[in-house]
């Protein structure tokens, strides 16, 4: 791993979907206030005892100076999905002119406190960045803390590629399985992102759909890939906070928010911000009919899988004309378990992230940068899983309320 250049190497150097979600967040919502916080899930793991403030603070400030050149905005305005345009002028040139804004760093008991305040219009492009950020020194503190001679360094490349070209070899034999790099933000480096997106489209040119870090998708003429996250969701609850009622509603107003700005080009809905129990309930069936599909992202795969099937047959949909996205936790058994278990009954894609570009023979962290604020409010992310969950406990037993949220599935985050 190199430490002589910065870790992001461009201001496009980010999520796909941030954008894609960034330019509605400009049309309808960009004064906002948000804040984003740090939440380090790997107990056992103290970053702040790990790594070095000052190397953090460096690559930070270095993001903070990074600016959208022409070629980034050539290469949005570019982009498209059946032959429209995706990205206005009107966004494009709010890029152009965009700068980071400030971030809070501290540490507390062996922790590093890190927030980003500001519009939400432009603190949502620090997430992805700041989290490779910190990912990425946390492994080279952890080479340099036990003392890794060139022959370790050498060995643990090895161990990737080693494994990388497992992967390889079972998905060849399992050549209708499709998926995209979705590792950005928990990747072991950047140059290893680079190396295995490269191998990958060499060796899987028709099953590897493309990446989601938009740099590398321009760097190498793969596809940028993403739709939106939970972040949508939970700042709307701010947003339209005024009661109970217009909470409860502020989840489908982000679908119709999304299907008005994108239509079904990006229509994959994200299902587990309050749970799929309640998802599969607010979802209208002309939502279920109109959008491509569904992203599932915590809980029990097969069981989610299960329930989007038994939702579209109640509805009168046939599941195979529909696409479930499995997003969470992924490795190469499971996608080809997952694969398997629904061939022939619904479309199945794959968002594959810290498995992939992160298999080195180290332990992966599992670390969040979540909205923690919208508009004054605290923020909910409940999920199939609540060890996953996001928020005040206060809020979170409020938000299971007005959800109707009974679930009580807790496992540890692998990643």
């Amino acid at each position: 791993m190199r430490s002589d250049k910065p870790i992001i190497r461009s201001a496009l150097e980010n999520d796909f979907y941030k954008f894609t979600m960034g330019q509605l967040v400009f049309n309808k919502y960009k004064d906002v206030p948000v804040e984003f916080e740090l939440k380090n899930r790997t107990k056992e793991v103290k970053l702040a005892d790990v790594i070095d403030e000052g190397e953090l603070r460096e690559n930070l400030d270095e993001v903070g100076k990074l600016k959208f050149n022409k070629t980034d905005i050539h290469y949005l305005r570019g982009t498209n999905e059946y032959g429209d345009r995706m990205f206005s002028e009107e966004y494009l040139q709010f890029l152009e002119n965009f700068c980071f804004p400030e971030y809070e760093l501290g540490k507390v008991d062996g922790e590093y406190s890190l927030k980003f305040i500001g519009k939400w219009s432009e603190i949502t492009y620090w997430e992805i960045p700041a989290l490779a950020i910190i990912n990425e020194l946390y492994y080279r503190s952890l080479i340099k803390s036990k003392n890794f001679t060139k022959l370790n360094n050498d060995l643990i490349y090895a161990t990737g590629k080693s494994r990388l070209a497992k992967k390889i070899q079972i998905l060849k034999l399992n050549s209708d399985i499709t998926f995209c790099d979705f590792g950005l933000r928990r990747r072991f480096s950047s140059e290893w992102q680079d190396y295995i997106d490269e191998v990958l489209a060499e060796e899987l040119p028709e099953q590897f759909l493309g990446t989601s870090n938009t740099y590398i998708a321009m760097k190498h003429g793969l596809l940028p890939m993403g739709t939106s996250a939970h972040e949508l969701f939970m700042a709307m609850s701010g947003i339209v906070h005024s009661n109970y009622f217009t909470i409860g509603k502020s989840h489908n107003k982000v679908l119709q928010n999304w299907w008005e700005l994108y239509g079904y080009g990006l229509s994959v809905a994200l299902a587990d911000t309050y749970g799929t129990d309640f998802f599969f309930k607010d979802m209208t069936a002309k939502q279920a009919r109109l959008w491509k599909g569904l992203r599932h992202d915590s809980g029990d795969p097969i069981v989610f899988g299960e329930k989007a099937i038994k939702f579209y047959e109640s509805l009168g949909i046939n599941p195979k004309e529909k696409l479930l996205v499995f997003s969470d936790g992924l490795d190469i058994n499971a996608i080809v378990r997952i694969h398997n278990y629904f061939k022939d009954r619904i479309k199945v894609t794959f968002g594959w992230g810290t498995n992939l570009t992160n298999d080195m023979g180290l332990k992966a962290l599992s670390l969040v940068i979540k909205l923690t604020k919208s508009n004054g409010y605290g923020t909910v992310k409940l999920s199939d899983n609540l060890a996953k969950a996001i928020g005040k406990t206060e809020d979170i037993e409020l938000f299971k309320k007005i959800f109707n949220y009974s679930g009580n599935n807790y496992e540890e985050c692998k990643y």
